[in-house]
């Protein structure tokens, strides 16, 4: 089985490029479950009920979010749709889930999206006890666990990766817009990659306008950010599973100018 997980989507010509890129990405590779990052998706903030609804079409699998997923307050109405999952550690009692369980060729797959506590600006529950408890909560009752782990600190997410070696199918990063070379499978069978990356304006300061983000650092006074224009990339990562042991054995990232 192919499982595809498209990096952070930033900004509607993000949204424009998946249209475009999604459904030749499935049929070349034999794509069998999509899983893809939105919370960039509108205006480089949250998501709207337009660009969801534009997601399902694509018939999509799985949405995750990550920091600003409560950036439009469009999400409020669809909050709770079994496709969209919120990371599972903000605070107990906050709407919508982050473990969803989908079947995909006779195989049930978890899905789970989690948010880093370093560097984030975000208060949350410990990002590693909330995944051991809902790993240990699926385990058994389903044949694949994957986990978007949304987080600034690469260390962070290389720990919960080797934290839950053997434990889940596959872990991968989200969050820095940056595609990262060190796709692997640990030593317990887990395949990881720190980042995979970002579907957004290609020259920008990781999707936003380069020259609002440039003057950021150079003055160190606030300046607006706002969405980049022209050509966008995609990038993604496949990771391709033994039907047998349902456990990875390639890893292939996607980067498509």
């Amino acid at each position: 089985m192919k499982i595809l997980a498209i990096g952070d989507i930033v900004g509607e010509s993000g949204v424009s490029k998946l249209k475009q890129e999604l459904p030749k990405i499935r049929q070349q590779n034999n794509i069998d479950f999509v899983i893809v990052n939105a919370e960039n998706s509108a205006g480089g903030m949250g998501i709207t009920t337009k660009i969801f609804e534009d997601l399902l079409k694509l018939n999509v699998d799985a949405i995750t979010m990550g920091n600003h997923t409560w950036g439009k307050k469009d999400i409020f109405t669809f909050i709770d749709h079994p496709k969209l999952l919120r990371p599972a550690n903000y605070s107990k009692g906050v709407v919508g889930k982050g473990l969803g369980i989908y079947e995909c060729k006779g195989k049930k797959i978890a899905v789970i999206n989690l948010i880093g506590r370093t560097d984030m600006n975000v208060l949350s529950e410990n990002p590693f006890t909330v995944a051991n408890d809902l790993v240990s909560q699926v385990a058994g009752k389903v044949d694949m666990i994957f986990i978007d782990f949304h987080a600034e600190a690469t260390a962070e997410k290389i720990a919960m990766g080797l934290y839950l070696d053997g434990k889940i199918t596959a872990l991968y990063g989200t969050h820095t817009h940056v595609q990262t070379a060190d796709e692997q499978i640990f030593e317990n069978g887990t395949a990881y990659i720190s980042d995979i990356g970002m579907t957004g304006p290609r020259n920008s300061v990781i999707g936003m306008d380069p020259n609002a983000s440039i003057k950021r650092f150079v003055t160190s006074l606030p300046e607006r950010y706002k969405l980049a224009e022209g050509e966008c990339i995609l990038n993604g990562c496949i990771f391709e599973t033994n039907d047998e042991n349902c456990r990875v054995e390639k890893i292939n990232r996607i980067n498509l100018r």
